[in-house]
């Protein structure tokens, strides 16, 4: 009896591990992946309608310590750029930080959030937190820069 569950034990840590080798490097592409379009989409968004962007910035958003025009140039820079690096998932540990902060920042500013985009901005906090955790994963620009200098 001892046997048999040993050998199941031994089934079941094999299975887990094959799943992890196939299933985790594609959770952290797919968090990458989806992160990066959602804030990029939004830094698009906000440089087709400039004039509303300053609008907003300047009426709607309350950015804590930084004037509001400046805060739309820093805001939508930043969502134009640190999606970049993280969907190569390039030097992506510090940029998930910065992304993940800024989540924050963007909740903090913009109140209406709390009603209406509050869980979307929960979800990606999670996603940007488990790349910050995890890494970029196998699939990433980190991953092949690090081999060349192995």
């Amino acid at each position: 009896m001892k046997a048999k569950i040993k050998n199941w034990l031994a089934m079941y840590d094999n299975l887990i591990d094959t799943l992890q080798k196939g299933f985790v490097p594609l959770l952290l592409l797919f968090c990458r992946l989806w992160v990066a379009w959602v804030f990029f989409n939004s830094g698009l968004t906000k440089i087709a309608s400039w004039d509303s962007t300053l609008y907003l910035f300047e009426l709607e958003y309350q950015v804590p310590l930084l004037p509001w025009e400046l805060a739309a140039y820093l805001g939508t820079g930043t969502e134009l750029v640190l999606p970049l690096f993280i969907a190569l998932g390039l030097v992506t540990r510090p940029m998930a930080v910065v992304l993940f902060v800024f989540n924050i920042i963007a909740v903090i500013s913009y109140p209406v959030l709390w009603d209406t985009g509050f869980y979307d901005h929960q979800l990606w906090g999670l996603m940007i937190l488990i790349v910050m955790v995890w890494g970029p994963g196998p699939i990433s620009a980190d991953k092949l820069v690090r081999s060349q200098f192995k």
